[in-house]
């Protein structure tokens, strides 16, 4: 580890507290013995999953996303609540936003979506064998769902018109599962 890089907290105070975001600012000591301050959002972590379909296809979702005024191509995904793990939630959301429950599930990575405003922590997971449940939408939340091939979302990477961060990371991790590039991760049934 790169210990001579580190910087050490001098004191931290809450600036702002959101329903379910918090921003603090810190005092830092940097390597070099200066002071700072660092601004960050701290977040409860989230998880995402891919949810793959027999014939390969994958379930997407479109979302209007408020900070950038615009809808947005993603895979399935939510915060964390208190008491979940990350498979847990991913689980929830996968029901609650799309109406499917998977019985296999298969860690992918972590991620750190905006290392340098916020603590995010984001799991991606692998899920298959998909049965159609019913979703339930949480009050205020409006999304739309459709079933793509890989090959659509590859292009609609290049294209640029797919710029979600977790769902780049989880294409280009599934466009190498499928194509043998790397090995597919090991399935639990749940």
């Amino acid at each position: 580890m790169a210990d001579h890089l580190k910087e050490t907290e001098l004191s931290s105070e809450v600036v702002y507290q959101g329903g379910f975001l918090q921003i603090r600012q810190d005092q830092v000591r940097m390597p070099d013995g200066t002071q700072s301050r660092r601004e960050y959002v701290v977040h409860p972590g989230a998880a995402a999953m891919v949810p793959l379909f027999a014939d390969g296809r994958v379930l997407i979702e479109r979302q209007f996303r408020y900070p950038l005024r615009e809808v947005f191509i993603e895979i399935p995904a939510g915060k964390i609540d208190p008491g979940e793990t990350s498979l847990q939630t991913a689980q929830r959301e996968l029901i609650e936003e799309t109406g499917y429950r998977a019985a296999e599930w298969a860690f992918l990575t972590t991620i750190h979506p905006a290392i340098g405003f916020a603590d995010e922590i984001l799991d991606i997971y692998l899920c298959r064998e998909l049965e159609q449940v019913g979703r339930a939408l949480d009050a205020g939340e409006f999304l739309e769902i459709d079933i793509v091939s890989l090959g659509w979302l590859v292009d609609e990477v290049r294209a640029g018109r797919l710029t979600d961060v977790k769902t780049q990371i989880a294409v280009h991790w599934l466009e190498r599962i499928v194509s043998g590039q790397w090995s597919w991760p090991a399935f639990d049934r749940v």
